[in-house]
């Protein structure tokens, strides 16, 4: 996975609550095995009408929100089943980041995992995030390495982060990788217990 250690990008403002992983990347795309590829399919049923073309009155389709990198969304983000796929989509599609003010438990792990980082900002910072972001573009940065946010509109904000999530993040490691650190002693392991 790509380290993250700083990002700057422009702000997608996605105001609704208990947006669940259907809603995400619905089930009839599922049949991939692969991780690429799901980005197309984000938000399908909200950004396509039943013919394929795009919906106007779904803002991820406004041309001002066509480089965000920075998905802030409500409360409960993620919600529903625990699919893999939704991280996989909300990255193929683009997004580095999502800020919400609160996750499903599985979602918020499965970004860990992928390399997609979560953050939890307080009720008001969000809702003025979410404000300024429909009105005009917002550029954010996220510093992980002293886990601060700040926007171009004078946002400065602390958020919380356990250590081995943020390790992964800036090693760009997912659970194996981790293991591999570990090579060394597992071969040793091995060789020892086989005596």
């Amino acid at each position: 996975m790509e380290p993250i250690k700083q990002h700057e990008g422009l702000i997608y403002p996605l105001d609704r609550s208990n947006v669940d992983t259907d809603q995400i990347i619905p089930k009839q795309f599922l049949k991939r095995i692969e991780r690429q590829g799901f980005g197309q399919f984000l938000f399908y049923n909200w950004r396509f009408n039943d013919d394929g073309s795009l919906r106007e009155d779904f803002s991820l389709n406004d041309p001002m929100y066509k480089e965000a990198t920075v998905l802030v969304g409500g409360e409960n983000f993620g919600c529903g089943s625990s699919r893999e796929h939704a991280p996989w989509a909300i990255q193929d599609y683009g997004f580095k980041v999502v800020i919400a003010t609160s996750f499903a438990d599985i979602f918020y792990n499965n970004c860990f995992k992928n390399g997609i980082l979560p953050i939890v900002l307080p009720r008001h910072e969000v809702n003025d995030l979410l404000n300024q972001a429909k009105e005009e573009k917002v550029m954010i940065d996220i510093d992980l390495v002293n886990q601060l946010v700040k926007s171009d509109h004078g946002l400065v904000s602390a958020f919380d982060i356990q250590p081995y999530h943020k390790d992964m993040l800036l090693n760009g490691w997912d659970e194996i990788s981790v293991t591999l650190n570990y090579a060394e002693a597992i071969d040793q392991y091995e060789t020892e217990k086989a005596k």
